[in-house]
């Protein structure tokens, strides 16, 4: 699991149907890693974010940019098929000093992680996110 991870999807699935859906568009940027010493980091946005017209993004951009991405680093530890990211730093300060439950399966150079239930804030369902990762070489 050591090593960077290059983003190659992230489905959102409801819980109450199993309806699917891309929630960062079909190809969504982004990395992961995991470093020997214990720390990770995460950052992946959509495909198709706005590109501010002027290098300070307006009020309204800055808004839309920071809801098409998502950023974290902290600690993790290791269990079987489970990993907990500890938070120290975030785009959204409510998961700073959280604990970040996420199940995974490496297969390979393929790396799926899903989270545990949460409620979506688009649309207020209870889901998971499915993000498939392939490993940097």
């Amino acid at each position: 699991m050591l090593g960077t991870w290059r983003l190659c999807s992230y489905v959102r699935e409801r819980l109450s149907d199993g309806h699917r859906h891309n929630q960062f568009g079909e190809g969504p940027v982004g990395y992961i890693g995991y470093a020997a010493d214990g720390r990770m980091y995460a950052i992946f946005t959509r495909d198709d974010r706005v590109v501010p017209r002027n290098v300070v993004p307006t009020a309204e951009e800055g808004a839309e940019l920071l809801g098409t991405m998502v950023a974290y680093a902290g600690a993790f530890s290791l269990g079987e098929n489970v990993v907990v990211h500890h938070i120290d730093t975030s785009w959204n300060q409510t998961w700073t000093g959280t604990n970040q439950i996420r199940y995974f399966v490496l297969e390979g150079d393929t790396l799926t992680i899903t989270t545990a239930p949460y409620k979506s804030y688009l649309d207020g369902t209870m889901g998971r996110s499915i993000l498939v990762w392939n490993r940097v070489k």
